[in-house]
């Protein structure tokens, strides 16, 4: 069984990522989406008008992943966090941030695969995502440590607020933009912190490369604009009359995402935040 179980995930990979190849080569010869008109007419959040926003309430399920927290507080997917479908999930990421059919089919098999529940037929609860170094994992640019707060759903309001001051760009408009290289340097800084200071501290290159990936997205879907990206970070809410940065016609591909996201993880130099680290460890505290 097992033989058979890993065999069928290899053909299932190789399916997807060859998939994924004849998207990036199609987004690169059709026309992009109008403006406005990125979220599917049908769904929420078309023109720009998105569902009325609710903050969880003490029985939600809400998990460390701003996005997905975003849609439960919309209503895009149950308001509840709980008893979600894999297969629902992937079609809701898909028309709301415009990832490509293959990245809204990989990532939800694979959060089944590391949940051994069933893709087609099993439903999950926002928090079990956050097994930690399954998806969840250290040195995350949001959030603290498991270590030191086992509720990865909790804001840390401290790290949000140092990632938006950190932006050093600006578009044509005079919008503060946050950059890869913004995320680079707040990741280095992250990731050295919490090797001195967390004794659990583990971070393997799956799990680098995950949080290279959550930080992409904010240069990708949001275009790094710190005045949307401070709604979505502080309150996982869905700014008014925003739409999603990606109009290629079948959305952000893997192939194309991955550019991103090794840009951001070949930047990130945890060297550079050796003395930040010493002096954490001499308050004998938690990053903050």
């Amino acid at each position: 069984m097992g033989l058979f179980s890993g065999l069928s995930r290899l053909v299932f990979d190789v399916g997807i990522l060859s998939w994924d190849v004849l998207l990036t080569l199609s987004n690169l010869v059709r026309r992009n989406r109008r403006i406005r008109h990125v979220t599917p007419a049908g769904h929420p959040g078309y023109g720009g008008y998105w569902p009325e926003y609710r903050p969880p309430k003490e029985t939600d399920s809400r998990c460390s992943c701003p996005a997905l927290n975003a849609m439960a507080n919309h209503g895009i997917i149950s308001c509840s966090g709980r008893e979600i479908s894999f297969v629902e999930v992937g079609h809701h990421i898909r028309a709301t941030y415009n990832f490509s059919s293959t990245f809204c089919s990989f990532v939800p098999h694979f959060a089944a695969h590391m949940l051994k529940k069933s893709y087609s037929k099993d439903r999950f609860d926002l928090e079990e995502l956050d097994l930690h170094n399954g998806i969840e994992h250290d040195a995350s640019l949001l959030r603290l440590d498991a270590a030191f707060q086992p509720d990865q759903s909790i804001i840390h309001i401290p790290f949000v607020e140092e990632l938006l001051t950190a932006a050093t760009g600006k578009d044509e408009d005079g919008n503060d933009l946050i950059t890869t290289k913004d995320l680079s340097r707040m990741l280095g800084k992250r990731r050295a912190i919490a090797r001195a200071v967390n004794k659990e501290f583990s971070l393997n290159f799956i799990h680098k490369i995950f949080g290279s990936t959550n930080a992409a997205t904010l240069v990708t879907v949001f275009g790094g604009r710190v005045d949307h990206l401070h709604s979505f970070l502080h309150h996982e809410r869905l700014p008014e009359g925003w739409e999603s940065r990606i109009r290629q016609p079948h959305g952000l591909t893997l192939t194309t995402f991955n550019k991103t996201i090794l840009g951001v993880e070949l930047g990130v130099y945890e060297q550079d935040w050796a003395d930040a680290a010493r002096e954490a460890v001499e308050h004998h505290a938690a990053p903050a």
